[in-house]
């Protein structure tokens, strides 16, 4: 990890090489050709990314059927991408400052769509789980640098509004992911889920290196931090392939002792953070106290989302009997109520404050989960799963974009793309862990799949597992979040002397501590929070 910049997007104000002389960034305008087509660019980028997080789910089923794998495989063709992504993800915006943001971006889009293309070819399972781990890091490359190409050649005065309109892109893509994702693999089959993004990138290239100038942040110098990045997917690889081998294991070495190796590798991860002059997760910023709790929340709140859309995808066309594209167009209601109006839930959380929608939206999750056992063999969609839905959809909206705000408010404002990184790469681990937990503590054995009587059964045990999970974020929030945490402090009165003070009213570390706001309006993201890295709020 570069000594001197370890966050993933590019904070404001940064120099910028292959810019005007004097060493100032590029100013690029949205009223200008240039500008647009950077937001072309980067939506395009990141829309590979979405789409993928959406359309994969759909396709499980038919995957598992063309493949002959039994449901380990299909928790591996979901968690090997989200591995190596969310190890990664802090990694990538590093290389990016350091080596050039358009270059690692480039070069992350490649990767991605030649580890699609190998995806969409793979004969056996092993190649698709191999091809979905070299996806994810393509993903961990050009996510973080999406965000940080906008944050380095755009204006300033238009940033906020470029990042909006990447935002809002980005979450049309996400809402209309599982019903493409359904339609291709009802109609060419599940391979073209994978094929989709050798297309957008084919496109996305070209204008990048034509029209999106190169930038780095000077600053950055040192080593990166490859032991630590390391020790932190090994250690969630080997939890991982303990709890989806459980089931057929059970206490054999061949779980445990990957088990104890993956929690060895862990605390010896901590121990090399802890370490390191400028790690690659700052151990520092957790002694914000609001930056803990709403990082626990995010544990709690995106391992229950996790858990439920890879099994509900699964349940609906399983044990429901919907065809890929009925179970993708059944979703829309969620993706859709949070595009239109996560924004607002974001306007009413900074007037409320984080506390209320942080305790509330979890518990309608945990309620519409519930609702959501009734999906069973025979199920009406208005009456069984719609309503679920809905009240899920509308937690959904309550609860992320004042996780969001509270996450960039807990740090000061130069920290703020680092802290949003983090918890997004937090939010990923948690579902990864759910994905390979959930079947196991539900249950589930590994041929469940095939049967919609065994797979109903496990599907109604597990729905209360992800609630309790939620209750328990709700009830993390509810003690120790504050309701304060978004509020503006009031400059100290002159000879108060008092800076340690006013972090402390803020919820914050101790020092300047400038309050930051959320510049991404639109979150419909259901595996992690948006990428944001904050506006200075003068």
């Amino acid at each position: 990890m570069s000594e001197s910049s370890p966050r993933p997007p590019a904070a404001r104000g940064e120099a910028a090489d292959g810019g005007p002389p004097g060493g100032r960034e590029p100013m690029l305008r949205l009223s200008e050709p240039a500008g647009r087509w950077v937001v072309l660019t980067t939506v395009l980028g990141s829309a590979m990314a979405l789409l993928d997080s959406t359309v994969v789910n759909v396709a499980l089923p038919r995957i598992g059927l063309d493949l002959d794998a039994d449901l380990a495989v299909l928790q591996w063709t979901v968690n090997a991408y989200m591995l190596t992504l969310a190890g990664l993800i802090l990694l990538g915006g590093a290389l990016g400052d350091r080596f050039g943001r358009r270059r690692i971006f480039v070069l992350g889009v490649v990767w991605f769509a030649l580890a699609s293309l190998l995806c969409g070819l793979a004969p056996n399972a092993g190649v698709l789980i191999v091809a979905r781990a070299l996806q994810g890091i393509g993903g961990a490359l050009l996510t973080p640098g999406s965000l940080a190409l906008i944050q380095s050649v755009i204006h300033p005065d238009d940033r906020a509004r470029a990042v909006g309109l990447w935002s809002g892109f980005g979450g049309v893509g996400a809402a209309i992911g599982p019903f493409l994702g359904g339609w291709l693999v009802d109609g060419p089959g599940w391979r073209w889920v994978f094929f989709l993004n050798v297309p957008l990138a084919a496109v996305c290239v070209p204008v990048a290196l034509r029209h999106v100038p190169e930038t780095r942040d000077p600053a950055a110098h040192g080593r990166f931090d490859v032991l630590g990045a390391a020790l932190g997917a090994l250690s969630l690889a080997l939890v991982t392939y303990a709890l989806i081998a459980a089931p057929g294991g059970g206490g054999s070495p061949a779980v445990v002792v990957p088990a104890v190796l993956g929690v060895l590798m862990g605390v010896a991860f901590i121990a090399v953070e802890r370490r390191r002059s400028d790690p690659m997760l700052p151990l520092s910023l957790f002694s914000s106290r609001q930056f803990s709790a709403v990082n626990a929340v995010t544990l709690c709140v995106y391992a229950a989302f996790g858990g439920f859309f890879f099994l509900s995808v699964l349940n609906l066309q399983v044990v429901v009997g919907y065809s890929a594209l009925g179970a993708g167009t059944a979703l829309l209601p969620t993706t859709v109520l949070m595009l239109l109006l996560s924004a607002r839930s974001g306007e009413l959380g900074k007037r409320i404050g984080p506390r209320i929608p942080l305790t509330v939206g979890p518990l309608l999750c945990a309620a519409g989960m519930l609702l959501m056992t009734r999906a069973g063999v025979g199920a009406v969609y208005g009456r069984d799963i719609l309503p679920a839905l809905l009240v899920m959809g509308l937690g959904m909206v309550v609860l992320v974009a004042p996780l969001t705000a509270t996450v960039l408010a807990s740090v000061d404002v130069a920290r703020a793309g680092l802290a949003s990184g983090i918890n997004n790469a937090a939010a990923r681990a948690a579902g990864l862990v759910a994905v390979a937990a959930l079947p196991l503590l539900a249950g589930m054995s590994e041929e469940a799949y095939r049967s919609a009587d065994r797979f109903s059964e496990a599907f109604r045990r597990a729905m209360p597992i992800c609630a309790v999970v939620l209750v328990l974020g709700a009830l993390l929030a509810w003690t120790m979040v504050r309701s304060d945490v978004l509020k503006v402090p009031e400059a100290p009165r002159e000879g108060a002397g008092a800076p340690a003070e006013a972090a402390a009213a803020a919820g914050r570390e101790e020092g300047p501590c400038a309050p930051c706001r959320p510049q991404c309006a639109y979150h419909c993201g259901v595996v992690a929070p948006p990428l944001d890295p904050g506006e200075r709020q003068d």
